[in-house]
C-alpha cells in the first residue's frame, strides 16, 4: 500500500573562507591537530607548496581571479528559464566554502566541534588522488586518516585500501563513517569489497570495518549514501542506498553491532528510477554518453537519504525521480518485520517537480533538498511546505549536503551533467566547489551522546 499525502593533484587544492572560520574545532579537543596526518606535499609532486605554508583563504581561480571574501556569486532570484516549481524568493545566497582544481569533492560531514571532511569518488572521477580529506581551521587540507592507516591511491581493492569514497557522516558519538563503493569508473565491483569504515573523531583512530557481502553489493552494485541512527538495536543501524544504473536498486541496512547486512525494498517501484521521467540539468536532457548505456536517457535509482529528526522514518529519492518518499526505519530496522510489511509504510510524499542527488534533515524535522535541474536547494518543512534556500547558476550539481555547529549549509557541486559519462568528454570548469549558505538549522543526530 502506499500512502498518498498531498503535497590530478592536491597541490592544486585551494580553499576559500567567506564567513567565519574553516572547519571551526572546539579547543578543548586538540588531538585533531596533533594527529599523525598525512600531509598534502608529502604525497605530491615537488611543485606542492611547503607544509608551513597554509593554501590562501582567498582562493585563486585557476584563471589568475580572485573572488571577493564573502561577495554573493550573482543574483541568486530565479530566473525566467530555470526556476525551481515554488513561488518564492530564496531565503539566502552561496559564496564559496573550498575550492579544487584537480579533484571533485562528492560527500561532505561535519562533526560536533565543526571538523569538516570530503570525499571524493573513482566511480565519478578515476583519476582523483584521494579519497578522504580533512579541511582544518588553518586553511590547509589533509589525506584523512593517517597514511599508516589506510592507503588512497589507486590499486585493487584492500582492507586498508580507501578506493573510492562516495559518502560521509558524522554519528551521535562523533564517529566518522566512510562509504567506500570500491568502484572505479563505470566497471563493474568485486563483490565483498565495498565497506563501511567508523573513525573515532576523539582519537583518530578506525573502530569498525564492516564489509558487504556479494549478497548485499553484487557486481553491479553502487552504493550511494548513508546515515546512521545510534537509537536503533544494540549498537545502531546504518541506512545505505544503492543506486545502481543497472539494478537492483534498494535500500541496505546494517545493523553496526553484529554487522550483518540485508537488502529492503529492492528494486521496489519507489527505489527505481521513474519511468518516462527525463531529467534535465543546464536546461538539457541528461543522456548517457558513454559505456553499455550511450544514446539512452540517465536512469539511477535510490540515491539521496537523510533520517528525520522523529527517530522513526527514512526519506529517500531515486535520481531519476521527482517524487519524495519515506518509510519507517523501525520497520527497515527490524528482523522481524516482513518485506511486505516493510513496504507497507511506505508514504508518497508527492511530486516536488524536481530531481535531487543528496538529502539531509534537521533537528528542527526539516529536510534540505539538491536542485540539479535548477542549481537550486530546497527545504520542505515539517508542515509539507517547500521553501527555496539558495538558487545560483554557479550551483552546477549540488550534490552532498553538511550542516556545521552554527548552521551554516554546506553543499559539495560536481558538475555531474559536464563529466564524461554525460557530456561525451570533460568538460568541467575548475574549480569545482563547496558552497556554503547560512541557515536557522540545528545539525541532527540520532541515538547516543557523547
Amino acid at each position: 500500500m502506499r500512502i498518498p499525502l498531498v503535497l590530478s593533484h592536491l597541490s592544486l587544492i585551494t580553499l576559500a573562507a567567506a564567513t567565519g572560520s574553516i572547519g571551526c574545532k572546539d579547543s578543548s579537543n586538540n588531538s585533531a591537530l596533533d594527529a599523525p596526518y598525512a600531509p598534502l606535499d608529502a604525497t605530491l609532486p615537488v611543485d606542492a607548496p611547503p607544509r608551513d605554508a597554509p593554501f590562501p583563504l582567498d582562493a585563486v581561480l585557476s584563471d589568475g581571479a580572485t573572488p571577493s571574501d564573502g561577495a554573493p556569486l550573482g543574483d541568486a532570484s530565479p530566473t525566467a528559464d530555470a526556476a525551481p516549481p515554488i513561488d518564492a524568493a530564496p531565503l539566502g545566497t552561496v559564496t564559496s566554502f573550498a575550492q579544487f582544481t584537480n579533484t571533485v569533492a562528492v560527500g561532505v560531514a561535519v562533526s560536533r566541534s565543526g571538523r569538516v571532511f570530503v570525499s571524493t569518488s573513482r566511480a565519478i572521477d578515476e583519476h582523483v588522488p584521494y579519497s578522504v580529506a580533512e579541511i582544518l581551521p588553518n586553511g590547509q587540507a589533509h589525506v584523512y586518516p593517517a597514511a599508516s592507516l589506510f592507503t588512497q591511491n589507486t590499486g585493487a581493492p584492500a582492507p586498508n585500501r580507501l578506493l573510492s569514497v562516495q559518502a560521509l557522516t558524522v554519528d551521535a558519538l562523533d564517529r566518522l563513517w566512510i562509504l567506500d563503493t570500491s568502484k572505479v569508473g563505470q566497471a563493474p565491483i568485486v563483490p565483498g569489497t565495498p565497506k563501511l569504515v567508523a573513525i573515532d573523531l576523539r582519537t583518530n583512530q578506525p573502530v569498525q570495518t564492516i564489509f558487504f557481502p556479494a549478497a548485499v553489493a553484487g557486481a553491479s552494485a553502487m552504493l550511494n549514501d548513508v546515515r546512521v541512527d545510534l537509537g536503533k538495536g544494540a549498537s545502531g543501524v546504518a541506512f545505505v542506498t544503492d543506486s545502481s544504473a543497472q539494478g537492483p536498486n534498494g535500500i541496505i541496512v546494517v545493523d553496526l553491532a553484529t554487522g550483518a547486512a540485508i537488502r529492503r525494498l529492492n528494486d521496489d517501484p519507489t527505489t527505481r528510477p521513474e519511468p518516462g521521467l527525463v531529467i534535465t540539468s543546464e536546461g538539457a536532457a541528461l543522456t548517457v554518453r558513454q559505456g553499455a548505456g550511450a544514446g539512452t536517457p540517465l536512469r539511477v535509482g535510490a540515491d539521496g537519504i537523510a533520517l528525520d529528526a522523529d527517530g522513526h522514518h527514512l526519506y529517500y529519492r531515486a535520481l531519476t525521480g521527482h517524487h519524495l518518499y519515506r518509510v519507517s526505519s523501525d520497520a527497515l530496522a527490524s528482523a522481524t518485520t516482513s518485506d511486505v510489511d516493510v513496504a507497507a509504510t511506505i508514504e508518497d510524499l508527492g511530486d516536488l517537480g524536481f530531481a535531487s542527488d543528496g538529502l539531509l534533515a534537521d533537528a528542527q524535522g526539516r529536510l534540505y533538498l539538491t536542485d540539479f535541474e535548477h542549481n537550486a536547494i530546497h527545504r520542505r518543512n515539517a508542515d509539507g511546505t517547500m521553501q527555496l534556500i539558495a538558487q545560483d547558476g554557479q550551483l552546477l550539481w549540488p550534490d552532498s549536503l553538511a550542516l556545521r555547529p552554527d548552521g551554516g549549509l554546506l553543499i559539495t557541486t560536481t558538475q555531474i551533467e559536464r563529466g564524461a559519462l554525460l557530456a561525451g568528454t570533460d568538460q568541467r570548469v575548475r574549480p569545482l566547489i563547496v558552497w556554503q549558505t547560512p541557515t536557522d538549522s540545528t545539525p541532527l543526530s540520532l541515538g547516543a551522546t557523547p
